[in-house]
């Protein structure tokens, strides 16, 4: 049996024990048997497959299984009953370690955005106000994001190339942990979903929609099932696994896809002219909002202390919550999103992704130049590869 069809197989598996360890599939309908077997068993079908990855003579796909592999290992292992640390399974899961933020950092961080807020009251109450001020209407959404994404795949399909039928569809949904998500669907499309549970930003919108749509997650799934399933016979590539390195990958290229595109003069200039028009706001709000954001960005290891707090630490939920209303800052209900998704079994290690995989192609991007990025949306890289990508200068 194929490397390819047996690394699929026992993903399904895996899945039946994990529900949502799989986030997309478009490959052979015939392997995606998803048949209940024992943990142990997998775990030693995982290590037995980590045995024949290593004998892979091509290097770049030989490197990229194993590191998947490893996190399959690491998941039936912990179906199987072993007890690892919240530091261990963030490491054997994503390849990955942990951060902690200083609180004395986060205490600065906040000072600065009290500064930037405009108005009067507290700190939150200024924030909350503003961002209500900066909301799109909900039945707005899709009506403000199209001209965006117009944008995003005119400069994406310029710069990086798109392949040929590659396409997605955009809904609103509900009752989600996430503000958005794409689905790889296969056959190079995917399902975008904006979850409206909290209001939905006119400043964050542009980054929203690169982040899921162009050039972020839909099109690095579209772009290597094409290269690399497709072109190469890689049928590995035709799965997209949650718990595993490829995700610090995918999401350090999602964080950074509005960045490989437009300069942030470019974004700032497009959302407080053409964009604060289309969607009926004030500019000077916008403006505003974009003056406090930078002062958050000294906020972003907030949701990862949190999740340190609630599984390495044991501190219970009420404590995690106060936290989050008062370091985020959020209102209670933006803080009870936080903890409800660093509290799913499925996303309790994800958090680190976003912070760790963002730093690393960072350090890609700031070496290589935009063509890193276009490298990135291609080869199969691990989080390894990226270290020592950023390491070399790109």
């Amino acid at each position: 049996m194929d490397i390819a069809e047996r690394y699929i197989r026992l993903a399904h598996a895996l899945d039946v024990h994990s529900e949502g360890f799989i986030d997309g599939y478009g490959g052979p309908a015939e392997w995606a048997v998803r048949e209940r077997r024992a943990p142990e068993a997998l775990r030693d079908e995982a290590a037995d497959l980590l045995s024949s990855a290593a004998a892979e003579p091509d290097e770049t796909r030989r490197t990229w299984l194993q590191a998947q592999v490893r996190a399959m290992h690491t998941l039936a292992r912990m179906l199987s009953g072993e007890a690892l640390s919240y530091a261990e399974e963030v490491q054997g899961l994503y390849d990955i370690e942990p951060r902690r933020a200083e609180e004395a950092e986060l205490r600065a961080a906040l000072s600065q955005l009290d500064e930037a807020l405009p108005g009067s009251g507290t700190l939150l109450e200024r924030d909350e106000a503003l961002r209500a001020r900066v909301a799109v209407p909900k039945d707005d959404i899709l009506r403000v994001s199209a001209p965006i994404l117009d944008e995003l795949r005119a400069r994406v399909a310029a710069r990086y190339g798109l392949p040929d039928g590659e396409d997605f569809s955009i809904g609103l949904v509900q009752d989600k942990p996430w503000s958005g998500y794409n689905w790889p669907l296969g056959n190079l499309k995917s399902r975008i979903d904006i979850n409206t549970d909290l209001p939905v930003l006119l400043p964050g919108l542009p980054d929203l929609l690169a982040h899921e749509g162009y050039p972020g997650h839909h099109t690095e799934h579209a772009t290597k099932e094409a290269e690399l399933a497709r072109g190469r016979g890689w049928h590995e590539h035709h799965i997209q696994l949650i718990n595993a390195p490829e995700c610090v990958v995918s999401e350090g290229i999602a964080v950074n896809a509005l960045r490989a595109v437009m300069t942030r003069e470019e974004v700032e200039g497009w959302l407080t002219g053409d964009l604060a028009a289309v969607a009926g706001l004030d500019a000077d709000d916008v403006r505003a909002f974009l003056a406090a954001s930078r002062a958050r960005e000294g906020l972003r290891g907030v949701s990862g202390e949190a999740a340190m707090r609630l599984h390495a630490d044991g501190q219970s939920e009420a404590e995690v919550l106060d936290f989050l209303q008062t370091y985020a800052p959020a209102s209670e209900a933006r803080a009870r999103q936080s903890l409800r998704f660093i509290s799913q079994p499925t996303f309790r290690a994800y958090i680190f992704t976003y912070s760790v995989g963002g730093d690393l192609v960072r350090a890609v991007l700031d070496a290589g130049g935009p063509e890193a990025y276009g490298r990135l949306l291609r080869e199969p890289l691990t989080p390894g590869g990226l270290r020592a990508l950023g390491a070399a200068g790109g």
